[in-house]
This record gives C-alpha cells, structure tokens and sequence, in this order.
C-alpha cells in the first residue's frame, strides 16, 4: 500500500491527502473518490498492523517467543506500529472480527485469560514504545529488560 509506504519512509507527518496522492501519481480531489479522507487511510493502516501482528504471533509458541516477536515486528515498523496502536482504534469501521483474529493467539497461549492478555500486551507495548522513544539510558540492557517482563 503506497500509504504505508509513505508512513514508513517520511513519518506521520508526511501522510496527507497531498503526499499520498502525489505518490499515486493523481490529484488529490481524486483521492477523495477511493477514501474519505486520512482518518479513513489511518483505520486501514492500523487494519493492516493488526492482521500482521495476529499472523506473527500466531507463528510462535509460548509467551517469550510471541514477546519477542511482537517486539521485532514493531521495531521493523515503527511508523505503522504507532499509527495502530497510539491512538484510539477506530473499530466502528474496522472488519468486524478483526481485533479478535489479533488477540486470539495470545488468548489462547494465555487460556483465554483476557486480564493477562491485556497486561501481557500493556508490558509489551511500554517496553516498545520506551524503546522506539530512546528513553532507556545508552547502557541500558534491552535484552534483560525484555527478558525480565516476559518471565
């Protein structure tokens, strides 16, 4: 998606209605037939992040390996990351059953425990962005820090 693109290579900043149509190689009134505007771009975007990061937990085993893949994930896509996961969730006009199909391998590795799911992706999540951030100190073992967490 020329979207992401966009995101991954300049930031949020660079992701108007402009930029992406400029990329596309239309005029911007003409963006505005396919999508109603960039909260729309934004919920596809997040759309996307959430089946990636779903299929990527769903291919460990064990709340270690999901950690720490959820942690590769996120650092291999930072822009996306933050755009799905900073801000409110748009579920009103995500596919239905979207958000579900995301949390199910951790639910499952967790016995459908929803309170430590929720606390288990909360660890996740502040160790991430603390870490996209650059907010640990330069000798700050990452690693430990990750292993500490998850254990």
């Amino acid at each position: 998606m020329a979207a992401r693109a966009l995101l991954e290579e300049e930031g949020e900043e660079a992701l108007t209605m402009r930029s992406l149509a400029e990329r596309l190689g239309i005029k911007a009134p003409s963006l505005y037939k396919h999508v109603s505007g960039r909260q729309e771009i934004e919920t596809l975007l997040a759309a996307e992040a959430l089946t990636e990061m779903g299929e990527t937990l769903a291919n460990e085993s064990g709340l270690e390996a999901m950690g720490r893949a959820y942690r590769t994930w996120a650092l291999d896509n930072p822009a996306l990351y933050r755009v799905a996961t900073t801000r409110p969730l748009d579920r009103e006009n995500l596919t239905p059953g979207l958000e579900d199909a995301a949390a199910a391998p951790l639910l499952e590795a967790l016995d459908g425990d929803r309170n430590r799911a929720r606390a288990f992706w909360a660890l996740a999540h502040g160790l991430v962005l603390l870490e996209l951030d650059g907010r640990f100190p330069e000798d700050a073992d990452l690693e430990a820090a990750w292993a500490a967490g998850l254990g």
